[in-house]
């Protein structure tokens, strides 16, 4: 059945990249009328049965589902994912402490395999007339003159695309970028951090989950750690990150049973020893990158990156696909500021979210140092109950930082300066908690060790001089 739309509009948008954010994008233009060519790489995933690619599960939160909203599309994707209520951390002794996400029952992030929420959103995407999706269409070149976007076809044929606008939803790679720094002055950088992955499956035992189900699962050993996030077939997907040199020194079948043995002995029982030898041996260790450019949008207007084209983040906060969905919300916010001048709104666009970010990007790689190093620390403890004893008292004036990015749409920037500030009044506390220790201490000690050195001074010195002298 096709979708309506809220209005009609004569111009063409073409959208590269037709996977997560790409599709939800051109759903966004399609609600409002606007024509779509959305182009991907790769053949439809629908009719695929092995996808090449990433395959880490996304975790969707509110930034994501917001965005998923305004089109209709939340509550038929929270339906196909699972609920993860609490990280649920592993100790070296199979012992298992469950650490909340936050206070409030809605604090929850919903694990979804990406496979399956890209084919849910290209289902949406082809209900609409006006999103025409072309496969196996590799983009080449942009005719800022023209306005023209050009394509190679699977059978090498280059097709012209006359468009209103060029958007880049390419991927860290993205030629849309490529083509927009030879017209443009952009600002980029790249940083491939010293943390490797791989993926492995826990199975289903006697068809029920294996561990725990509606938690984020992890292993912290402090410089590489193992998740897991559940999925519908009571699987669960399953991340090994770990620095490139340590992968390399693991190349026999005893030596990765010893490692596994040694920091994460439980989950050798979850993953099977012949499965997690057969996937190790078989897979290669993949990089991660972390990229920032500057702006996101051409000088004409005519070209926007958005989603990891702009801003490619690690995953150990969980915004990578949040963040590049809210994009789409906050072009949209512009576009209607504008009367749907495209021009106009992606520079407006660019303005208003390149330094968040640059913000998730920053706050992504800490959550690494976090995530597998600082969950073990009894301060860390200490902080999330402070923290949450705050937002319970006075919740206007102070999110915990977890709180702000996951489950509120605070600008990431915002987030960053307010984290800030809350760390500067526990400073100030702290201060003045020691000045008062050390006062009371003070206190103390001029009652229990000076005052009764003093009072045997004049008893003993003191005293006896002046009976003395009285007798002279």
């Amino acid at each position: 059945m096709a979708r309506r739309v809220e209005n009609n509009s004569t111009q063409t948008v073409a959208i590269v990249g037709g996977g997560l954010g790409g599709t939800l994008c051109a759903l966004f233009f399609a609600k409002h009328g606007i024509k779509v060519h959305l182009f991907e790489l790769r053949s439809d995933i629908r009719t695929q049965k092995v996808v090449k690619g990433r395959s880490i599960n996304m975790a969707l939160s509110r930034r994501g589902r917001d965005a998923l909203a305004y089109v209709n599309c939340e509550d038929m994707i929270v339906r196909n994912g699972i609920p993860m209520r609490a990280r649920m951390l592993h100790d070296l002794k199979c012992h298992t402490t469950p650490v909340p996400y936050g206070t409030r029952p809605e604090h929850e992030v919903i694990s979804i395999d990406r496979r399956i929420l890209n084919e849910l959103l290209l289902d949406e995407a082809s209900k609409y007339p006006q999103i025409n999706i072309h496969f196996q269409h590799k983009f080449v070149h942009w005719n800022s003159e023209e306005k023209s976007a050009t394509f190679q076809t699977a059978s090498g044929e280059h097709v012209d695309f006359k468009v209103d606008g060029l958007i880049g939803y390419d991927g860290c790679h993205s030629g849309v970028r490529a083509a927009m720094m030879k017209l443009d002055s952009v600002d980029f950088s790249q940083e491939y951090i010293d943390t490797n992955y791989m993926e492995f499956c826990i199975p289903a035992k006697n068809n029920e989950y294996a561990m725990a189900v509606n938690y984020l699962h992890i292993w912290p050993r402090h410089e590489f750690m193992l998740i897991a996030l559940p999925n519908q077939d009571k699987s669960f997907t399953t991340t090994l990150f770990l620095p490139l040199p340590i992968f390399q020194k693991i190349t026999t079948t005893d030596e990765l049973l010893t490692f596994f043995q040694t920091h994460f002995p439980d989950a050798i029982s979850f993953i099977g020893r012949e499965n997690l030898i057969e996937t190790y041996f078989s897979s290669q260790p993949l990089p991660l990158v972390s990229i920032k450019c500057s702006p996101h949008a051409s000088v004409d207007g005519n070209i926007l990156l958005m989603g990891d084209a702009a801003h490619s983040m690690v995953p150990f906060y969980g915004q990578g696909m949040n963040a590049a969905f809210e994009d789409t919300l906050v072009l949209f916010e512009k576009l209607k500021e504008n009367n749907f001048q495209l021009s106009k709104s992606f520079i407006d666009y660019d303005k208003n979210r390149r330094e968040n970010a640059h913000a998730i990007v920053d706050l992504s790689m800490y959550n690494h140092h976090e995530m597998r190093h600082l969950v073990t620390q009894r301060s860390y403890y200490w902080r999330k109950k402070i923290d949450n004893f705050l937002y319970r008292i006075v919740p206007q004036w102070w999110i915990p930082l977890y709180t702000m990015v996951t489950f509120t749409r605070i600008p990431y920037k915002q987030c960053l300066e307010l984290r800030k500030r809350q760390d500067n009044i526990l400073k100030i506390l702290r201060l003045i908690g020691y000045s008062i220790i050390g006062l009371y201490a003070l206190k103390q000690f001029a009652i229990y060790v000076i005052k009764p050195f003093a009072i045997q001074f004049i008893v003993r010195k003191i005293l006896p001089k002046m009976v003395a002298d009285q007798v002279v």
